[in-house]
């Protein structure tokens, strides 16, 4: 026993040097293997470091930055470090401001040089103001354009060291710094003239980057394809009534009836010349000279090729415009022409069209389904969370449920535009739906001729919910009420097919929602079974009912046990059954002595006698 004792003890003793061996060894396995996450993690951080410093090396600070610092850290403040130029409205007023400037530089520089505007008194005004577009440009240049974001690899880069090296490294930022290279103190020497504004025509990219940033936020871009297109018209004119105006003073002012005469607006009566030749309408003088014979004949070329590009862009830009109004007309067209072949009645002819231009003027779309496929996913869900989302989160049947599965759910949901006095359900139809009510009303009515309404249901409620959850048993999903159109009324509709492919990837969910149907059927009372037609039409049942007896008959006492007619049934059997003296009964007696004096009874509805 001492020996047993000894030898579990030293076992014991055993594995307990085992187990702290294995225990120190795994600490020392978890130990190293955290030193080698730390180190690989201390590696990558250096590569990314590396990587980041290979990408955007540091910019050495120059002249220029030190003394523009104080005004970035001002800018700061109110732009932030960067900015995003597709999403940010503030660049876009921006942008336009330096459109202003562009303009003002394109337009009147041209005209400053051709015409004779440069005088004593105008001279300071034009100063200012071209000091003034200056500005705009150097602040542009200085404190906006450094701070765009931009997308390198997929990332966008919002650091400010990277997108400061980014536009000095680009090709707009060396024809920004040629437009602002001040050409102006030349007049100084040569005189006041606007041809040394010329370079500031390099700031067209700002113009461009403005008409697309406004065509992306505006709700009817082609008003400003419009109006672009017809600017680039009057533009051309305006060169044109310039270069007309040079060409007249070359010549002479007066000097022949083709050439400007001098007399009036200078600027409007070349822009009518120019507006007369461009255009090709005729009706002008006839050009003497050869240098006035080839001007007009360059005119008239010109005017043909950049009128008809022009026009032809209108059209497009017009085309574009109006492409949703042309298909909705096709498609109503088509239609029409649909019912008019298969004799449709009036009446449902002008449903429909009714319809078709209710649903044009709500939505400017005849499916939303067919726009919104188009997009990604991640668009469509964010539209669909943004329209309904907080509608089905008030949804008593719908509280608890996966917001992912809501999500879904939206995404499933279709749009219907029912015209007043449509049914939306009647009562007895399986309810194979759940409707939201996005714009209009819907009553709940019955009675006779459904004159009598219950409710009214306005935008944002919902109803038809329980039935996507009831089965066809026993009526379970059977509509308990009719629902109607009150006036035009647009809903969102999901399917009941939908909601179960939903469920498949949410059972917890679908555990949530039947408890809750099932609540909320005990609360409504449990629904009257309707059968079926199929099944009340088996057996017997195809006969009908049998109809109830004639007033004649029950007034003899009817067909039952006391009636009049049932005792002469009876009285008529028993008849029957009775023995008449004149029928021969022939007896077949056992081989027995028969006292004379025995008495036969005989029963007719048995074969055998019997005696007493």
């Amino acid at each position: 026993e001492v020996e047993r004792i000894k030898r579990e003890e030293a076992e014991q003793k055993k594995k307990e040097e085992d187990a702290k061996k294995a225990a120190a060894k795994k600490e020392k396995e978890e130990k190293e293997k955290k030193e080698k996450e730390e180190k690989l993690k201390a590696e990558k951080e250096k590569a990314d470091k590396e990587a980041a410093e290979a990408i955007c090396p540091k910019i050495k600070c120059t002249c220029i930055d030190t003394l523009l610092k104080p005004f970035e850290d001002k800018m700061d403040a109110y732009l932030g470090t960067t900015i995003d130029p597709f999403t940010d409205r503030r660049y876009i007023k921006w942008l336009s401001v330096v459109t202003i400037a562009f303009n003002y530089n394109v337009w009147l520089a041209t005209a400053r040089l051709c015409f004779p505007y440069h005088t004593p008194v105008t001279v300071p005004f034009w100063i200012f103001f071209d000091i003034l577009a200056d500005l705009v440009n150097i602040i542009d240049i200085t404190m906006f354009q450094p701070r765009l974001q931009f997308v390198k690899a997929g990332d966008i880069i919002k650091d400010r060291i990277m997108a400061k090296r980014r536009y000095r490294e680009s090709a707009r930022f060396q024809t920004d710094l040629i437009s602002i290279i001040p050409f102006d103190l030349l007049c100084f020497h040569f005189g006041f003239t606007s041809i040394f504004r010329i370079n500031r025509f390099m700031r067209y990219q700002s113009f461009f980057e403005f008409s697309d940033r406004l065509e992306s936020i505006m709700a009817k871009a082609y008003i400003w394809r419009v109006g672009r297109t017809t600017g680039y018209l009057l533009f051309c004119l305006h060169l044109n009534s310039c270069l007309y105006y040079v060409a007249s003073e070359y010549e002479g002012l007066g000097s022949t009836k083709w050439t400007y005469d001098g007399k009036g607006n200078a600027y409007l009566r070349c822009y009518y010349f120019a507006t007369r030749t461009l255009i090709t309408i005729g009706g002008l003088p006839e050009p003497h000279t050869l240098f006035e014979i080839i001007f007009q004949l360059v005119n008239f070329f010109t005017g043909v090729f950049v009128f008809s590009s022009l026009i032809g862009q209108m059209r497009d830009v017009i085309g574009a415009a109006t492409a949703g109004q042309t298909y909705f007309r096709a498609s109503m067209d088509a239609c029409v022409a649909y019912m008019n072949t298969y004799t449709i009645p009036k009446l449902v002819q002008n449903r429909v069209r009714t319809w078709y231009n209710y649903t044009w003027d709500s939505q400017g779309m005849l499916d939303e389904f067919e726009l919104l496929e188009k997009m990604p996913l991640v668009m469509r869900t964010a539209i669909a969370v943004d329209i309904n989302l907080a509608t089905f989160q008030k949804i008593d049947l719908f509280k608890g449920c996966d917001n992912q599965m809501l999500v879904d759910m939206l995404l499933r949901l279709k749009s219907i535009v029912y015209l007043p006095g449509d049914f939306v359900c009647k009562k007895g139809d399986i309810g194979r739906e759940m409707y939201i009510i996005k714009a209009g009303e819907v009553q709940v009515i019955g009675g006779p001729d459904n004159k009598i309404v219950f409710v009214t249901l306005k935008a944002g409620c919902v109803f038809g919910e329980i039935s996507l959850l009831q089965s066809a048993k026993d009526g379970g999903n059977r509509r308990t009420a009719n629902v109607a159109a009150h006036g035009f009324a647009n809903l969102f509709v999901l399917d009941k097919k939908d909601l179960n492919d939903i469920l498949v990837h949410y059972p917890e969910s679908q555990k949530v929602l039947a408890r809750k149907g099932r609540k909320l059927m005990k609360a409504k009372g449990k629904a009257a079974p309707v059968k079926d037609e199929g099944e009340k039409k088996k057996g017997l049942a195809m006969f009908g009912q049998k109809p109830p007896t004639p007033k004649m008959l029950r007034a003899f006492g009817g067909f039952g046990k006391g009636g009049l007619l049932e005792k002469l049934r009876q009285q008529k059997k028993r008849t029957e059954n009775s023995i008449h003296p004149s029928h021969h009964i022939h007896l077949q007696l056992p081989k027995t002595s028969i006292n004379p004096s025995t008495h036969f009874v005989i029963y007719p509805s048995i074969s055998s006698s019997i005696y007493e």
